[in-house]
């Protein structure tokens, strides 16, 4: 074989093709570049190259669940047509259910794993050769133990949890669909990032005094610290789960709740909407059908 690792991973990103089909592609050809361009196209493994530049901000969230272990993915596509197609929605939920058997320590582990003999990122060539669409594995989250997982509406959310131990499945499954619904930021109040509370409480105490400035009667600062004190605890009814209102009853916190029907205590959950922090792409389809006419 005439070529080296370099050149495995030069032709991959001219093709965007998996780095085992390089490899072949590579072998086949003697090390010859520009024939494995021509070998990878000819098996239709090359097209994925061209969509690479493309926004993938639609996709679905999906769950995998198998005894004590749950996994969460993200996969994305460029359009909630494909979305919804069987073909995509097969390709995810086999995506789900090699994190959960593999157990991938990062994306890279999970794309270099195999499925019946074809690596994940092969796979993903595939689809995209076939489907027609930049498809793109953008996360993932795996748990163990007494876990519990939800999906809202067919894939545009979900959510994995994790509890201490077993115990009341319908409750489990209230606070994977309060996650789902009222997006808290951690279990509570101790486990909150302490640069959350300081930003917040900056942002509070600037208002509050901005608003002292302004008042008729203008309050000692004492006053104004116990005012911001109690705007602090607000923003923990938001942002700690346990603190939370419950969506099937308001007149009852998260913590109410699981102690009303002896549930075991939240340990860590995650939370993905789909196509979250990813810019989607703004068609103007007057300009598009008047450059097809030109």
């Amino acid at each position: 074989m005439n070529f080296t690792a370099k050149d495995v991973q030069g032709l991959r990103e001219r093709t965007g093709a998996g780095m085992m089909d390089c490899k072949k592609a590579l072998v086949e050809t003697n090390g010859d570049v520009e024939k494995a361009i021509d070998f990878l196209r000819e098996k239709g493994l090359a097209k994925a190259a061209k969509k690479e530049g493309r926004i993938a901000a639609e996709g679905l969230v999906a769950d995998y669940r198998e005894g004590n272990v749950a996994a969460l993915v993200e996969v994305n596509c460029e359009t909630d047509f494909v979305a919804k197609t069987d073909r995509f929605k097969d390709f995810v939920k086999m995506i789900a259910k090699q994190v959960v058997t593999a157990n991938p320590a990062d994306l890279d582990a999970l794309m270099a794993s195999e499925i019946d003999g074809q690596t994940v990122q092969a796979l993903q060539t595939a689809a995209v050769a076939e489907i027609g669409e930049k498809i793109t594995i953008r996360r993932f989250v795996r748990m163990e133990g007494a876990v519990d997982t939800y999906i809202h509406l067919g894939g545009s959310r979900g959510v994995l949890v994790q509890f201490a131990e077993e115990c009341d499945r319908e409750a489990m499954h209230d606070v994977a669909l309060q996650i789902a619904a009222a997006s808290p930021v951690c279990v509570d109040v101790a486990s909150l990032p302490q640069e959350f509370i300081d930003h917040e409480r900056a942002v509070q105490l600037a208002a509050a005094k901005e608003e002292n400035a302004n008042a008729a009667k203008p309050k000692p600062d004492a006053i104004i610290e116990k005012m911001v004190d109690g705007r602090m605890q607000k923003y923990y009814k938001e942002v700690c789960l346990e603190e939370q209102q419950f969506v099937k009853n308001p007149d009852i916190t998260i913590k109410e709740m699981l102690k009303q029907k002896n549930a075991s205590k939240v340990l860590a959950f995650v939370r993905y909407e789909k196509g979250e922090g990813i810019e989607k792409r703004k068609d103007n389809f007057a300009e598009e059908i008047a450059n097809m006419t030109k």
